[in-house]
């Protein structure tokens, strides 16, 4: 038996096909696309670390006045405890022997930009020109090597932290904010933080505050009888072999 095909059946069939065809190829264009864009992720700083230890990281940015640092320095000897300070290069200008006394005293010291600019609206040059001006002052007073920055305003996006990152230094944000530059008193601080805290958190406050240095002292006494150890940024985050999740945690990543 013979099958006859009109040739209006013929040209049906192929336009038929061509059709099937093409929805197949753009279904699989747009699926392609749906894994990529899922697949593209944003490039963060570390704002905590995960981690079994009851430790956790007290940093301080200092961008306004030094009239409190022979305090608070007195403060966290008489606790036995190191921090870590941002600062920034315009600070270091006026404030030479207050970086030298944070050094001799054991800190460590980061860069919190040359002159706090927002960081946004910069071109990756001139983010790579902020922190290496700001770095060479501190390490020419120090003689310690800085590697570890914190945007001015808590601002960054992907030129920010790709600019950092691929000059080997490690962008640092916090999960925890005391608000101190608000004037909140001691109690209010304590309050605010007092439930946030966890295992590699890390605390932000600020030099020349209302009440900063006063509170200093009840803050750490407090945060001890939680049962944390106070570490420096650079004791508690990994050097490599780590990711950074959604959240900005920095998270170990096992050895094969």
């Amino acid at each position: 038996m013979f099958l006859v095909f009109s040739k209006e059946k013929i040209q049906t069939y192929i336009v038929s096909v061509l059709t099937v065809a093409v929805l197949v190829v753009i279904a699989s264009m747009d699926k392609t696309k749906i894994i990529q864009t899922s697949a593209a992720e944003k490039n963060l700083p570390i704002y905590n670390v995960q981690t079994e230890e009851k430790k956790i990281a007290f940093t301080m940015n200092c961008a306004w006045n030094a009239d409190d640092i022979d305090s608070i320095l007195e403060t966290l000897k008489n606790n036995n405890v190191k921090i870590t300070f941002f600062v920034v290069g315009e600070w270091v200008d006026k404030y030479p022997e207050a970086v030298e006394k944070i050094a001799k005293e054991g800190h460590e010291i980061g860069s919190h930009s040359n002159t706090h600019p927002h960081v946004n609206e910069l071109s990756s040059e001139k983010n790579l020109e902020e922190i290496k001006l700001s770095v060479s002052k501190i390490e020419k007073i120090t003689n310690q090597k800085v590697n570890l920055y914190r945007a001015p305003y808590g601002e960054y996006n992907d030129t920010v932290i790709e600019t950092a990152k691929k000059n080997g230094y490690f962008p640092i944000q916090w999960n925890i904010d005391t608000l101190d530059y608000k004037g909140l008193s001691c109690e209010e601080m304590w309050n605010r933080i007092k439930s946030k805290l966890s295992n590699g958190a890390i605390i932000l406050s600020h030099n020349g505050t209302e009440h900063t240095a006063d509170s200093l002292d009840t803050l750490i006494k407090n945060i001890k009888q939680q049962g944390y150890e106070f570490v420096k940024v650079s004791d508690l985050i990994y050097k490599d072999n780590y990711i950074i999740n959604n959240n900005g945690t920095q998270v170990q990543q096992k050895a094969e």
